[in-house]
């Protein structure tokens, strides 16, 4: 008798053909838009995000120094970003798009350490998003990636664990077909994936398919090796890069990805 598990991954078998990173499918019809997750939650900021100010001058009207973000808070992340930390988190994975309707993005990895200071891990790695860019109100088949802080706690993929810390799931449910919006081939882009945790419940497989904000607000959105093309709604790297990531990444010091353009992260 089949185990609810092994039932789950037939179906998501078959939802991948249009899920996460398929800009369309084999005939060239667009494809539904399967990727999203629930946010992290909101919390302190965990960067500090301090400003130095004020005046100076010995002789007629000080004027303002030029205001100076601390070298506690990770560059380009405004108040608003920073106050969706939580505040346990000590991992962040910084995706900043190129611009809002660009499917072109860097991604920096930043550690927190004990005194609060975040600080960066290697050079930045090219990435691509979704096809149309960036929303801060993400819907099902909108090809824009979510802008917001989201949690890292699953992964999987058709490959074998690396040798991640995260809770891996592998099978042959994470197969993937088609081509993307270029006509590029989406084999292999799901050889290693990270469920980001938008609209979707943590502690699952990323073949999970629950939707806490319901369908239309999107799901399936993850981490994934890159297939030379924009995603539907996906962030993806180089495949050695994804590996890179899955033995980086450590729950107990509860990773988390900020993403979206450089305005709407600067928020």
């Amino acid at each position: 008798m089949p185990t609810r598990r092994s039932l789950l991954a037939l179906a998501a078998g078959a939802a991948l053909t249009a899920g996460c990173g398929a800009a369309r499918r084999d005939t060239g019809a667009p494809a539904g838009e399967t990727a999203a997750l629930s946010r992290a939650g909101a919390g302190a900021g965990a960067g500090g995000g301090a400003w130095a100010g004020g005046g100076a001058g010995s002789v007629g009207r000080s004027a303002p120094l030029p205001r100076v973000e601390s070298p506690r808070a990770i560059p380009g992340l405004g108040p608003a970003t920073r106050g969706e930390f939580p505040p346990d988190a000590r991992q962040a994975v910084v995706v900043t798009g190129e611009s809002l309707d660009s499917n072109r993005s860097a991604v920096t990895r930043y550690e927190r350490a004990a005194d609060g200071a975040w600080n960066p891990v290697g050079d930045p790695w090219p990435a691509h998003n979704a096809l149309k860019g960036w929303t801060l109100h993400h819907i099902q088949g909108d090809l824009r990636s979510p802008v917001g802080v989201f949690g890292l706690t699953d992964a999987g993929g058709l490959l074998a664990d690396p040798g991640t810390r995260l809770p891996y799931d592998q099978g042959p449910a994470f197969t993937a077909r088609g081509t993307g919006a270029l006509g590029e081939s989406l084999a292999g882009s799901f050889d290693y994936v990270v469920a980001i945790n938008y609209n979707r419940q943590p502690g699952r497989t990323p073949l999970d398919w629950t939707r806490p904000l319901g369908g239309g607000r999107g799901g399936g959105i993850w981490l994934h090796v890159d297939h030379n093309g924009p995603t539907q709604g996906c962030v993806s790297v180089a495949k050695d890069r994804m590996r890179e990531l899955l033995l980086w990444l450590d729950p107990d010091r509860h990773p988390i990805t900020v993403m979206g353009d450089g305005p709407s992260l600067g928020r």
